[in-house]
């Protein structure tokens, strides 16, 4: 009889420790996500305008560098196109002087 007892106390305490048991995780290891959830309207406070945004855009450094940088490049172009009309226009006119005066200077044939 003891040694019944014995190997039923023996085989519940193995029986104890080798069962798996799951970890115990404390309040700290949890994470918590927090998710803001909360929706946000055109006129609720934290709401931007579309409007708004663009006017942030447009007013930043970057943006307004690229507009001076593309005005000074209209500029350019547009002081090329001018010189080459001028020049088209000069020789134009030194080929009309020049037919004119070739048409004098040609004796008639009759």
């Amino acid at each position: 009889m003891k040694n019944v007892i014995f190997a039923t106390v023996i085989s519940s305490l193995l029986s104890v420790a080798c069962s798996q048991r799951e970890p115990v995780v404390s309040n700290d290891q949890v994470l918590k996500i927090k998710y803001d959830t909360t929706a946000i309207d055109s006129f609720s406070p934290g709401a931007t305008s579309v409007d708004i945004a663009r006017q942030i855009r447009m007013s930043s450094q970057k943006y307004q560098d690229s507009l001076k940088e593309a005005l000074k490049l209209q500029q350019e172009e547009k002081r090329i196109t001018e010189a080459l009309e001028k020049e088209n226009k000069k020789k134009a006119e030194t080929e009309k002087k020049l037919k004119a005066s070739e048409k004098t200077t040609e004796p008639k044939q009759e």
